[in-house]
C-alpha cells in the first residue's frame, strides 16, 4: 500500500492491524455496533444516540477485540 493511500483511509484502520485493512475495520465496527444494539456498554463516554457511530470510534481507537481465525491459521503454519 502506498503511503498516500494509508493516509486517506487511516480513519478506517484498526490501529493493531499490520494489514491496514479497511475490511476488516469495517467488519469489526459492524459486529461491535451489533453488540452495542444488543445492550452492551460503550467503551468510550458518547453524545451519539447510533451504536455505529459509536463502534466506528471504538474500533478506530483500537478498543474493541477482535480475533481473525484466518491470520491465525497462517501464523500457525509459518511456525511448523
Amino acid at each position: 500500500m502506498t503511503e498516500k493511500h494509508l493516509r486517506s483511509n487511516s480513519n478506517f484502520i484498526i490501529p493493531d492491524d499490520p494489514e491496514a485493512s479497511s475490511y476488516r475495520y469495517i467488519i469489526v465496527a459492524a459486529k461491535r455496533a451489533r453488540q452495542l444494539q444488543s445492550g452492551a456498554r460503550s467503551f468510550l463516554p458518547t453524545t451519539s444516540k447510533k451504536p455505529t457511530v459509536a463502534a466506528m470510534e471504538e474500533t478506530r481507537r483500537g478498543l474493541v477485540k477482535y480475533d481473525d481465525p484466518q491470520r491465525r491459521a497462517l501464523v500457525d503454519i509459518t511456525e511448523e
